[in-house]
Protein backbone atom coordinates (compact mmCIF):
# COMPACT_ATOMS: atom_id res chain seq x y z
CA UNK A 1 0.00 0.00 0.00
CA UNK A 2 2.87 2.39 0.77
CA UNK A 3 4.34 2.12 -2.74
CA UNK A 4 0.94 2.42 -4.46
CA UNK A 5 0.05 5.47 -2.39
CA UNK A 6 3.41 7.08 -3.06
CA UNK A 7 2.92 6.51 -6.79
CA UNK A 8 -0.59 7.98 -6.65
CA UNK A 9 0.77 11.05 -4.86
CA UNK A 10 3.51 11.53 -7.46
CA UNK A 11 0.96 11.24 -10.26
CA UNK A 12 -1.21 13.91 -8.65
CA UNK A 13 1.77 16.21 -8.25
CA UNK A 14 2.40 15.84 -11.98
CA UNK A 15 -1.27 16.31 -12.91
CA UNK A 16 -1.60 19.51 -10.89
CA UNK A 17 1.72 21.03 -11.91
CA UNK A 18 2.51 19.66 -15.37
CA UNK A 19 -0.64 18.48 -17.16
CA UNK A 20 -1.69 21.60 -19.02
CA UNK A 21 -3.56 23.19 -16.09
CA UNK A 22 -6.45 20.86 -16.98
CA UNK A 23 -8.25 21.81 -13.78
CA UNK A 24 -8.53 25.53 -14.53
CA UNK A 25 -11.89 27.28 -14.88
CA UNK A 26 -11.20 28.75 -18.33
CA UNK A 27 -10.70 29.50 -21.08
CA UNK A 28 -13.87 31.33 -22.11
CA UNK A 29 -14.76 33.76 -24.88
CA UNK A 30 -15.99 37.15 -23.76
CA UNK A 31 -18.93 38.69 -25.60
CA UNK A 32 -17.55 40.43 -28.67
CA UNK A 33 -18.66 41.83 -32.01
CA UNK A 34 -16.54 41.14 -35.04
CA UNK A 35 -15.24 44.08 -37.05
CA UNK A 36 -15.41 41.88 -40.14
CA UNK A 37 -18.61 39.86 -40.59
CA UNK A 38 -18.12 37.13 -43.20
CA UNK A 39 -21.06 35.00 -44.30
CA UNK A 40 -21.91 32.06 -42.04
CA UNK A 41 -24.07 28.98 -42.57
CA UNK A 42 -25.34 27.23 -39.43
CA UNK A 43 -25.97 23.49 -39.82
CA UNK A 44 -28.16 21.64 -37.32
CA UNK A 45 -28.45 17.86 -37.70
CA UNK A 46 -31.59 16.63 -35.93
CA UNK A 47 -33.05 13.18 -35.32
CA UNK A 48 -36.12 13.02 -33.08
CA UNK A 49 -35.45 16.35 -31.39
CA UNK A 50 -39.03 17.66 -31.15
CA UNK A 51 -38.55 18.65 -27.51
CA UNK A 52 -35.75 21.10 -28.31
CA UNK A 53 -35.78 22.07 -31.97
CA UNK A 54 -38.09 25.08 -31.79
CA UNK A 55 -36.05 26.73 -29.03
CA UNK A 56 -32.77 25.91 -30.76
CA UNK A 57 -33.77 27.29 -34.16
CA UNK A 58 -35.34 30.43 -32.75
CA UNK A 59 -32.22 31.17 -30.71
CA UNK A 60 -30.09 30.81 -33.86
CA UNK A 61 -32.35 32.99 -35.97
CA UNK A 62 -32.25 35.66 -33.22
CA UNK A 63 -28.47 36.04 -33.45
CA UNK A 64 -27.23 39.62 -33.31
CA UNK A 65 -24.75 39.12 -36.13
CA UNK A 66 -23.92 42.06 -38.42
CA UNK A 67 -23.21 39.87 -41.45
CA UNK A 68 -25.28 37.46 -43.51
CA UNK A 69 -26.08 34.08 -42.03
CA UNK A 70 -28.41 31.21 -42.83
CA UNK A 71 -29.61 28.22 -40.81
CA UNK A 72 -30.00 24.76 -42.33
CA UNK A 73 -31.81 22.05 -40.38
CA UNK A 74 -31.23 18.51 -41.62
CA UNK A 75 -34.16 16.36 -40.51
CA UNK A 76 -32.50 12.96 -40.14
CA UNK A 77 -35.51 10.63 -40.58
CA UNK A 78 -37.24 11.90 -37.44
CA UNK A 79 -40.44 10.17 -36.39
CA UNK A 80 -41.55 12.62 -33.69
CA UNK A 81 -42.48 15.64 -35.81
CA UNK A 82 -39.13 17.43 -35.62
CA UNK A 83 -39.35 18.48 -39.27
CA UNK A 84 -42.93 19.70 -38.95
CA UNK A 85 -42.03 21.86 -35.94
CA UNK A 86 -39.13 23.38 -37.86
CA UNK A 87 -41.32 24.07 -40.89
CA UNK A 88 -43.68 25.97 -38.62
CA UNK A 89 -41.00 28.65 -38.19
CA UNK A 90 -41.45 31.21 -40.95
CA UNK A 91 -38.11 32.80 -41.70
CA UNK A 92 -36.45 33.11 -45.12
CA UNK A 93 -33.06 32.43 -43.53
CA UNK A 94 -34.15 28.93 -42.46
CA UNK A 95 -33.88 25.95 -44.82
CA UNK A 96 -35.18 22.47 -43.98
CA UNK A 97 -33.44 19.52 -45.64
CA UNK A 98 -35.05 16.09 -45.48
CA UNK A 99 -32.21 13.65 -44.90
CA UNK A 100 -31.70 10.62 -47.11
CA UNK A 101 -30.70 7.10 -46.09
CA UNK A 102 -27.27 6.83 -44.51
CA UNK A 103 -24.68 5.23 -46.81
CA UNK A 104 -22.46 2.46 -45.53
CA UNK A 105 -19.42 3.74 -43.70
CA UNK A 106 -21.01 6.94 -42.40
CA UNK A 107 -22.22 7.78 -38.91
CA UNK A 108 -25.74 9.20 -38.87
CA UNK A 109 -24.81 12.62 -37.51
CA UNK A 110 -21.96 13.14 -39.96
CA UNK A 111 -24.10 12.08 -42.91
CA UNK A 112 -26.71 14.62 -41.84
CA UNK A 113 -24.01 17.30 -41.57
CA UNK A 114 -22.67 16.34 -45.00
CA UNK A 115 -26.14 16.88 -46.51
CA UNK A 116 -26.37 20.25 -44.78
CA UNK A 117 -23.01 21.28 -46.19
CA UNK A 118 -24.11 20.14 -49.65
CA UNK A 119 -27.19 22.37 -49.40
CA UNK A 120 -25.28 25.33 -47.97
CA UNK A 121 -24.50 28.38 -50.06
CA UNK A 122 -20.87 29.37 -50.24
CA UNK A 123 -19.82 31.00 -46.96
CA UNK A 124 -16.55 31.66 -45.19
CA UNK A 125 -17.64 29.83 -42.04
CA UNK A 126 -19.84 26.90 -41.08
CA UNK A 127 -21.25 26.61 -37.57
CA UNK A 128 -22.02 23.00 -36.65
CA UNK A 129 -24.26 22.77 -33.61
CA UNK A 130 -26.47 20.21 -31.92
CA UNK A 131 -30.26 20.31 -32.03
CA UNK A 132 -30.59 20.59 -28.24
CA UNK A 133 -28.35 23.66 -27.84
CA UNK A 134 -29.78 27.12 -27.16
CA UNK A 135 -27.59 30.06 -28.20
CA UNK A 136 -27.41 33.51 -26.64
CA UNK A 137 -27.89 36.44 -29.07
CA UNK A 138 -24.18 37.35 -29.17
CA UNK A 139 -22.86 33.82 -29.57
CA UNK A 140 -22.30 33.69 -33.33
CA UNK A 141 -20.68 37.14 -33.43
CA UNK A 142 -18.36 36.19 -30.56
CA UNK A 143 -17.28 32.94 -32.22
CA UNK A 144 -16.53 34.67 -35.52
CA UNK A 145 -14.68 37.49 -33.75
CA UNK A 146 -12.39 34.95 -32.05
CA UNK A 147 -11.72 33.12 -35.32
CA UNK A 148 -10.91 36.32 -37.19
CA UNK A 149 -8.83 37.86 -34.40
CA UNK A 150 -6.54 34.85 -33.95
CA UNK A 151 -6.76 33.37 -37.47
CA UNK A 152 -8.34 30.18 -36.18
CA UNK A 153 -9.61 27.42 -38.45
CA UNK A 154 -11.81 25.87 -35.75
CA UNK A 155 -13.40 27.48 -32.70
CA UNK A 156 -15.23 25.07 -30.43
CA UNK A 157 -16.90 25.37 -27.05
CA UNK A 158 -18.12 22.84 -24.53
CA UNK A 159 -21.64 24.14 -24.04
CA UNK A 160 -23.06 24.50 -20.54
CA UNK A 161 -24.72 21.25 -19.53
CA UNK A 162 -27.85 20.81 -17.42
CA UNK A 163 -27.16 20.19 -13.75
CA UNK A 164 -30.61 19.94 -12.12
CA UNK A 165 -31.50 16.34 -11.22
CA UNK A 166 -29.58 14.46 -8.53
CA UNK A 167 -27.85 12.34 -11.17
CA UNK A 168 -26.82 15.46 -13.10
CA UNK A 169 -25.54 17.21 -9.98
CA UNK A 170 -23.51 14.16 -9.01
CA UNK A 171 -22.10 13.18 -12.40
CA UNK A 172 -22.31 15.91 -15.06
CA UNK A 173 -19.62 18.26 -13.67
CA UNK A 174 -17.28 15.27 -13.57
CA UNK A 175 -17.96 14.61 -17.27
CA UNK A 176 -16.51 18.03 -18.10
CA UNK A 177 -13.67 17.55 -15.60
CA UNK A 178 -12.62 14.19 -17.05
CA UNK A 179 -12.82 15.58 -20.60
CA UNK A 180 -10.41 18.35 -19.58
CA UNK A 181 -8.14 15.73 -18.02
CA UNK A 182 -8.04 13.79 -21.29
CA UNK A 183 -7.65 16.90 -23.45
CA UNK A 184 -6.17 19.82 -21.47
CA UNK A 185 -7.59 22.90 -23.16
CA UNK A 186 -4.29 24.79 -22.85
CA UNK A 187 -2.60 22.05 -24.88
CA UNK A 188 -5.41 21.93 -27.43
CA UNK A 189 -5.02 25.68 -27.96
CA UNK A 190 -1.22 25.51 -28.24
CA UNK A 191 -0.21 25.25 -31.89
CA UNK A 192 3.11 23.67 -30.88
CA UNK A 193 1.40 20.66 -29.26
CA UNK A 194 -0.30 17.79 -31.05
CA UNK A 195 -3.21 17.51 -28.58
CA UNK A 196 -6.45 18.23 -30.42
CA UNK A 197 -10.09 18.10 -29.39
CA UNK A 198 -13.40 19.83 -29.93
CA UNK A 199 -16.88 19.68 -28.45
CA UNK A 200 -19.63 18.82 -30.90
CA UNK A 201 -22.23 21.18 -29.45
CA UNK A 202 -20.49 24.20 -30.97
CA UNK A 203 -17.92 24.01 -33.76
CA UNK A 204 -17.27 27.02 -36.00
CA UNK A 205 -15.05 25.91 -38.88
CA UNK A 206 -13.63 27.81 -41.83
CA UNK A 207 -14.84 26.41 -45.12
CA UNK A 208 -11.31 26.58 -46.55
CA UNK A 209 -10.07 24.42 -43.64
CA UNK A 210 -12.83 21.90 -44.28
CA UNK A 211 -11.85 21.78 -47.96
CA UNK A 212 -8.19 21.37 -46.98
CA UNK A 213 -8.84 18.23 -44.95
CA UNK A 214 -11.02 16.67 -47.67
CA UNK A 215 -14.45 17.71 -46.42
CA UNK A 216 -16.54 16.23 -43.64
CA UNK A 217 -16.16 12.86 -45.34
CA UNK A 218 -12.62 12.74 -43.98
CA UNK A 219 -14.09 11.72 -40.61
CA UNK A 220 -17.26 10.01 -41.87
CA UNK A 221 -16.75 6.77 -39.92
CA UNK A 222 -15.58 8.34 -36.66
CA UNK A 223 -17.89 7.85 -33.69
CA UNK A 224 -16.14 10.55 -31.65
CA UNK A 225 -16.43 12.88 -34.60
CA UNK A 226 -15.70 16.19 -32.88
CA UNK A 227 -12.26 15.09 -31.64
CA UNK A 228 -11.50 13.44 -34.99
CA UNK A 229 -12.39 16.64 -36.86
CA UNK A 230 -10.21 18.73 -34.55
CA UNK A 231 -7.25 16.44 -35.15
CA UNK A 232 -7.64 16.76 -38.90
CA UNK A 233 -7.95 20.54 -38.77
CA UNK A 234 -5.01 21.04 -36.41
CA UNK A 235 -2.71 19.40 -38.95
CA UNK A 236 -1.92 22.59 -40.83
CA UNK A 237 -4.27 24.93 -38.96
CA UNK A 238 -5.01 26.49 -35.58
CA UNK A 239 -7.84 25.49 -33.29
CA UNK A 240 -9.32 26.75 -30.01
CA UNK A 241 -11.41 24.97 -27.40
CA UNK A 242 -13.01 26.51 -24.33
CA UNK A 243 -16.08 26.67 -22.14
CA UNK A 244 -19.26 28.31 -23.41
CA UNK A 245 -20.94 31.12 -21.53
CA UNK A 246 -23.44 31.84 -24.31
CA UNK A 247 -24.67 28.34 -25.26
CA UNK A 248 -26.60 25.81 -23.18
CA UNK A 249 -27.58 22.20 -23.75
CA UNK A 250 -31.22 21.61 -22.81
CA UNK A 251 -30.99 17.82 -22.95
CA UNK A 252 -31.90 16.31 -19.56
CA UNK A 253 -30.31 13.30 -17.91
CA UNK A 254 -32.84 12.70 -15.15
CA UNK A 255 -31.49 9.41 -13.79
CA UNK A 256 -28.19 7.66 -13.16
CA UNK A 257 -29.04 5.11 -15.86
CA UNK A 258 -29.34 7.91 -18.45
CA UNK A 259 -25.82 9.12 -17.70
CA UNK A 260 -24.54 5.54 -17.61
CA UNK A 261 -25.82 5.02 -21.17
CA UNK A 262 -24.35 8.35 -22.27
CA UNK A 263 -20.91 7.31 -21.01
CA UNK A 264 -21.13 3.72 -22.21
CA UNK A 265 -22.06 4.82 -25.73
CA UNK A 266 -18.51 5.97 -26.57
CA UNK A 267 -16.20 5.04 -23.67
CA UNK A 268 -14.86 1.88 -25.34
CA UNK A 269 -14.67 3.72 -28.65
CA UNK A 270 -12.31 6.16 -26.93
CA UNK A 271 -10.12 3.17 -26.05
CA UNK A 272 -10.11 2.03 -29.70
CA UNK A 273 -11.95 -1.19 -28.70
CA UNK A 274 -8.71 -2.47 -27.17
CA UNK A 275 -8.94 -4.91 -24.22
CA UNK A 276 -5.36 -4.03 -23.27
CA UNK A 277 -6.15 -0.31 -23.16
CA UNK A 278 -9.28 -1.11 -21.17
CA UNK A 279 -7.32 -3.02 -18.51
CA UNK A 280 -4.66 -0.30 -18.37
CA UNK A 281 -7.31 2.42 -18.06
CA UNK A 282 -9.20 0.68 -15.25
CA UNK A 283 -5.97 0.02 -13.33
CA UNK A 284 -4.87 3.63 -13.81
CA UNK A 285 -8.24 4.95 -12.64
CA UNK A 286 -8.08 2.73 -9.56
CA UNK A 287 -4.59 4.02 -8.75
CA UNK A 288 -5.41 7.68 -9.30
CA UNK A 289 -8.91 7.88 -7.83
CA UNK A 290 -9.37 5.00 -5.39
CA UNK A 291 -5.98 4.37 -3.77
CA UNK A 292 -5.76 7.85 -2.13
CA UNK A 293 -9.03 7.67 -0.16
CA UNK A 294 -8.52 3.98 0.69
CA UNK A 295 -5.04 4.74 2.01
CA UNK A 296 -6.28 7.80 3.91
CA UNK A 297 -8.93 5.75 5.70
CA UNK A 298 -7.34 2.33 6.15
CA UNK A 299 -3.54 2.68 5.89
CA UNK A 300 -1.15 3.69 8.66
CA UNK A 301 1.67 6.13 9.22
CA UNK A 302 3.26 7.51 6.03
CA UNK A 303 0.88 5.79 3.64
CA UNK A 304 -2.12 7.35 5.41
CA UNK A 305 -0.67 10.86 5.18
CA UNK A 306 0.29 10.44 1.54
CA UNK A 307 -3.19 9.11 0.77
CA UNK A 308 -4.77 12.06 2.54
CA UNK A 309 -2.53 14.49 0.63
CA UNK A 310 -3.40 12.91 -2.73
CA UNK A 311 -7.12 12.89 -1.83
CA UNK A 312 -6.92 16.60 -1.01
CA UNK A 313 -5.14 17.27 -4.30
CA UNK A 314 -7.70 15.48 -6.43
CA UNK A 315 -10.52 17.22 -4.56
CA UNK A 316 -8.89 20.62 -4.95
CA UNK A 317 -8.46 20.07 -8.69
CA UNK A 318 -12.23 19.56 -8.98
CA UNK A 319 -13.22 22.82 -7.25
CA UNK A 320 -13.03 25.13 -10.32
CA UNK A 321 -15.38 22.78 -12.21
CA UNK A 322 -17.80 22.67 -9.28
CA UNK A 323 -17.80 26.47 -9.13
CA UNK A 324 -18.60 26.61 -12.84
CA UNK A 325 -21.69 24.48 -12.23
CA UNK A 326 -22.66 26.28 -9.02
CA UNK A 327 -22.22 23.14 -6.93
CA UNK A 328 -21.08 22.81 -3.33
CA UNK A 329 -17.36 22.12 -2.73
CA UNK A 330 -18.44 19.11 -0.68
CA UNK A 331 -19.00 17.22 -3.96
CA UNK A 332 -15.20 17.14 -4.30
CA UNK A 333 -14.96 14.72 -1.36
CA UNK A 334 -16.85 12.00 -3.24
CA UNK A 335 -15.09 12.46 -6.58
CA UNK A 336 -13.44 9.01 -6.17
CA UNK A 337 -16.93 7.44 -6.06
CA UNK A 338 -17.92 9.38 -9.16
CA UNK A 339 -14.75 8.15 -10.89
CA UNK A 340 -15.69 4.59 -9.91
CA UNK A 341 -19.08 5.09 -11.60
CA UNK A 342 -17.35 6.25 -14.79
CA UNK A 343 -14.96 3.27 -14.65
CA UNK A 344 -17.89 0.89 -14.26
CA UNK A 345 -19.68 2.51 -17.22
CA UNK A 346 -16.49 2.09 -19.26
CA UNK A 347 -16.51 -1.62 -18.42
CA UNK A 348 -20.17 -1.70 -19.43
CA UNK A 349 -19.25 -0.09 -22.75
CA UNK A 350 -16.66 -2.79 -23.38
CA UNK A 351 -19.14 -5.51 -22.42
CA UNK A 352 -21.70 -4.11 -24.89
CA UNK A 353 -19.11 -4.25 -27.66
CA UNK A 354 -17.93 -7.79 -26.97
CA UNK A 355 -21.51 -9.02 -26.59
CA UNK A 356 -22.25 -7.70 -30.07
CA UNK A 357 -24.45 -4.79 -29.00
CA UNK A 358 -21.98 -2.23 -30.34
CA UNK A 359 -22.70 1.49 -30.18
CA UNK A 360 -26.37 2.47 -30.32
CA UNK A 361 -27.96 5.91 -30.48
CA UNK A 362 -31.58 6.78 -31.25
CA UNK A 363 -32.40 3.40 -32.70
CA UNK A 364 -29.25 3.04 -34.77
CA UNK A 365 -26.29 0.73 -34.23
CA UNK A 366 -22.82 1.74 -35.36
CA UNK A 367 -19.60 -0.15 -35.96
CA UNK A 368 -17.38 2.79 -36.85
CA UNK A 369 -13.92 3.69 -35.58
CA UNK A 370 -12.96 5.91 -32.67
CA UNK A 371 -11.58 9.40 -32.82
Amino acid sequence: MFLLTALALLIWLYLLLGHGRFWQAGPVLLTNRTAVAPDVVVIVPARDEAAFIDQTLRSLLAQDYPGLFRVILVDDASTDGTGAIARGITDPRLTIVSGTARPAGWSGKLWAIAQGIEAAPDAAFLLLTDADVEHGPSHLATLVAAAERDDLDLVSEMVSLRCISLAERALVPAFVFFFQLLYPFAWVNDSLRSTAAAAGGTMLIRRRALVRIGGIGAVRDKLIDDVALARKVKHGGRIWLGHATMAWSRRPYPGFADIWHMIARTAYVQLRFSPLLLVATILAMALIWLVPPIAAVFAHDGARWMGLAAWMMLGASYLPTLRRFGRSPLWAVILPLVAAFYAAATLGSAANHHLGRGVAWKGRAYQGTGA
